[in-house]
């Protein structure tokens, strides 16, 4: 993960070595090599997964790429923070690493899960939770678009929902490889003892707005980009309506950066007129720079 970017670009390269020296660990190495299961554990990928991000940001801004919105799914958001400027690349890195442990903590392993309900309406997958809840937590934890809804909570309780969710006609639910039931009430304790962190964090104004996962706002001043951080530990993290305010705010190209392309299938699917390139790779970076030309 990163590792083509590192090994291509000198910007890339100094972003995980300063990575590296601000967790006082190899994080580069985990990135590069693994062990995937010490990598997937959420303390380590949280950071991880935010340097690969803004090593392939620092890259299109190097090419004279830059955002005029900026928005990202759960983690991402803090990616998307750094990007706008609202704090640093280095106290990002150290809190997301305790973000990671506070939400690792919060329950413990194997007794949460998550699923993704496919082709069932929102409305009706937050029912389906409602009605196999028995007194557990199980809520919609990332409303996703393009008929897709993650949910979380306590295992059985998911296993009850994803059941109930079929029998309301949901296509297929997928249960997800977590390790931790993100985005819903059991994060609370997560959430409480990442606030006062979040709060404390040296902040400026965002160069750009960010469209916050908890309300799909955009947040211009500093204050109010942390308090949706700090609310999102446990709130579903609302990803159609980000895309369609941004949508709405006439962004018509996106640039996902960082590992994969999950966020770039569901922007084609939810506004089937956006451009959208993603950027994990070299080639990436060249095809943004290729979407930059076309829209002057």
């Amino acid at each position: 993960m990163g590792r083509a970017l590192a090994e291509a670009f000198p910007v890339c390269r100094d972003t995980f070595a300063e990575a590296d020296a601000a967790l006082g660990e190899p994080l580069s190495r985990l990135c590069f090599e693994g062990p995937e299961d010490r990598l997937t554990l959420t303390e380590h990928a949280q950071p991880a997964i935010l340097a690969v991000s803004i090593a392939a940001h620092r890259l299109l801004v190097s090419r004279g790429l830059a955002p005029v919105f900026v928005a990202g799914h759960s983690l991402g958001e803090y990616a998307a923070n750094v990007a706008a400027g609202t704090f640093s690349f280095v106290d990002a890195l150290r809190i997301v690493r305790r973000r990671g442990r506070y939400m690792q903590e919060a329950v413990p392993v194997g007794a949460g899960a998550m699923a993704a309900v496919l082709g069932l309406e929102a409305g009706l997958v937050a029912q389906a939770c409602a009605e196999a809840a028995e007194g557990e937590v199980v809520s919609p934890a990332n409303l996703n678009g393009a008929g897709q809804v993650v949910i979380a909570g306590a295992r059985e309780a998911v296993r009850r929902a994803g059941e109930r969710a079929k029998a309301l006609g949901a296509k297929r639910v997928v249960a997800l490889p977590v390790s931790a039931p993100f985005h819903c009430a059991l994060m609370q304790p997560a959430e409480a003892r990442l606030a006062p962190d979040l709060r404390a964090l040296a902040v400026s104004t965002p160069r750009v707005p960010i469209v916050a996962n908890v309300d799909a706002e955009p947040k211009r001043d500093a204050a109010s980009a942390i308090e949706a951080l700090v609310r999102q530990v446990s709130a579903p993290v609302q990803w159609e309506a980000v895309m369609r305010r941004l949508a709405s705010e006439g962004v018509r190209a996106y640039v996902e950066v960082g590992p994969g392309a999950v966020l770039s299938a569901l922007a084609r699917k939810i506004d089937r007129d956006a451009r959208v390139v993603s950027v994990d790779g070299p080639d990436g970076a060249a095809a943004a720079e290729a979407l930059a030309r076309d829209l002057l």
